[in-house]
Formats: C-alpha cells, sequence, structure tokens
C-alpha cells in the first residue's frame, strides 16, 4: 500500500518539482523506485527485526513493532491532509492496532500455560 501511494505521489514529478521538493538527491540514486529507508535516510535493513527465540520477549518486541508503527502512520497523518494518501493510512494504523490487541492476547495466554509463570 505504501508503495502504491508513493507511487501514485511521485509518478508525474517534473524535475523542477524534484529539485524544489528536495527530492533530488534521492531520484539521483534510485530515479522513482521505492527505496525503502527511514525518513532521515538511513536504509532498511534486516537489523530492524529482533529476535530472542522465546515467545514471550518476542511477541513483546512484536507489540512494540506494531505501536513504533502506529505512531509512524500518526505522524504522516499530522503532515499530510491528501484523503487520498490520510484514507489507506489510516487503515494500515487501524491493522497495527489490531495485531497488538492479538499479540498481546496471545502473549497474555502463553503466559497463563507458561512453565514461566508457574
Amino acid at each position: 500500500m505504501i508503495c502504491a501511494i508513493v507511487y501514485q505521489l511521485t509518478r508525474n514529478l517534473t524535475p523542477e518539482e524534484i529539485k524544489e521538493s528536495g527530492f533530488d538527491k534521492y531520484y539521483v540514486d534510485h530515479t522513482l523506485a521505492l527505496w525503502p529507508q527511514a525518513a532521515g535516510g538511513i536504509p532498511f535493513n534486516a537489523c530492524e527485526f529482533q529476535s530472542k527465540g522465546d515467545v514471550i520477549t518476542d511477541l513483546t518486541e512484536d507489540m512494540a513493532a506494531e505501536q513504533k508503527a502506529r505512531t509512524t502512520y500518526d505522524n504522516i497523518l499530522r503532515l499530510v491532509k491528501d484523503p487520498d494518501v490520510c484514507d489507506p493510512i489510516r487503515f494500515l494504523r487501524a491493522r497495527e492496532i489490531v495485531h497488538f490487541q492479538r499479540f498481546g492476547e496471545a502473549n497474555l495466554e502463553h503466559c497463563s500455560k507458561s512453565k514461566h509463570t508457574q
């Protein structure tokens, strides 16, 4: 969904718009292709994922990831007013909330059955 939004927002950019928006450095490296990176320009990598092999720890990490994604969507919604962008972002935000709740339920269920808590 994010790729589609980025594509729709950038597909008709003129060279002047690319320069004026500050998008020119990105454009030189990637044209208008999607290159996953943080807003600060740090490329995405596998270090973003954490795993310990312990169900409780990993579910807690998953819950934190959902909250971080929700906050990112909240920040986008504070900055963007275009309904064609905001509507799918609101959907993704709602999905993060549901994922957080489901991971929390799974964590509680596992904790109640775990030998760690007995």
